[in-house]
């Protein structure tokens, strides 16, 4: 089967089509045979290497996966076989993927596959975020990255919690114009005084920030959230993991959010998620939106779009 690889770090340039063998799935596992498969920006930074996740070469690239389970592993419900699913993999980009049986999202067969694919990882992951925030009715929320997959849709969600006011960055006109679309007050990150922005918007402070940038904008967001507001920590796209001042906290609270921990604790709360995401969706509550679609042996376009942060919502490969 064909699988995208990347045997150096670099650019978009270095990811490639090999060939190599169809995945075996492991006990508990199901092997799906991929009709789109939606890519995440974590992944340009593993890409581009010098981060402090790297992993050994050759690179795979993680995503989320819509198809149908051809094969199952020992052990794995027998009812899976044949099933439309989407399923977040960590070999994500080729003909066919391994999965987590435990934590796939069932997709009706007549539903779009490209936004199927955000029902597996972000659309779950924008739903805990939102919950480890403790976002109280007539509150503020901060969503950074607004525009991206996760933060597209956080915002969207966001709305369930009756809060006074939705804020999201981004760092160009069209994301901006794009977020005020959903219905957040856009904030410019590439503004140095940008904290001074959304002061002018919630001057009583913030209850809840979503951050997934790290470095100065987690510090400069955290100085904004008010005394018993919470700080949500679910990545570090800048690689500058934050550093938190436990002195300067000030009845502040700061979480971190992993969507594998969350399955590991709390895998029947986590599966709870995947279905709440995935009813919202159905009933047209939450509107993903795909950015664009690419063959998967145009990956390299698919990078160029995240590395320049110029997507509205998710990118996705068709086998």
């Amino acid at each position: 089967m064909r699988a995208v690889r990347f045997h150096r770090h670099g650019g978009p340039d270095v990811l490639q089509l090999d060939e190599v063998a169809v995945p075996e799935p492991a006990a508990g596992q199901v092997l799906i045979q991929a009709e789109a498969i939606g890519a995440n920006a974590i992944d340009t930074v593993l890409r581009r290497g010098n981060s402090p996740w790297d992993r050994p070469l050759p690179g795979t690239l993680t995503g989320d996966v819509v198809g149908r389970v051809v094969k199952l592993g020992p052990g794995t419900p027998p009812a899976l076989l044949g099933q439309r699913v989407s399923a977040l993999s960590e070999d994500a980009f080729g003909d066919y993927a391994v999965a987590d049986a435990a934590f796939l999202a069932p997709i009706p067969d007549d539903a779009d596959a490209a936004e199927a694919t955000m029902m597996s990882m972000t659309a779950p992951l924008a739903l805990r975020l939102l919950e480890a925030g403790r976002l109280p009715a007539g509150g503020t929320v901060l969503v950074h990255s607004a525009a991206g997959t996760v933060g597209h849709l956080a915002v969207q969600l966001a709305r369930t919690y009756d809060p006074a006011t939705i804020i999201g960055t981004a760092s160009s006109p069209a994301r901006l114009d794009f977020i005020r679309d959903l219905g957040a007050e856009p904030v410019d990150l590439t503004d140095p005084a940008w904290p001074d922005r959304v002061r002018a918007i919630a001057p009583d402070g913030l209850d809840t920030v979503l951050d997934a940038i790290g470095g100065t904008v987690f510090a400069q967001g955290l100085d904004l959230v008010k005394p018993l507001g919470t700080m949500v920590s679910y990545g570090a796209i800048t690689t500058e993991v934050p550093m938190i001042p436990a002195l300067g906290l000030r009845s502040r609270s700061v979480t971190g959010v992993s969507l594998y921990g969350w399955q590991q604790a709390r895998p029947d709360e986590a599966r709870a998620d995947i279905a709440e995401a995935t009813r919202r969706w159905q009933t047209g509550e939450l509107r993903p939106v795909v950015h664009a679609t690419h063959p998967l042996a145009d990956v390299a376009r698919i990078h160029e779009t995240l590395d320049a942060r110029a997507n509205l919502g998710r990118l996705v490969a068709t086998p």
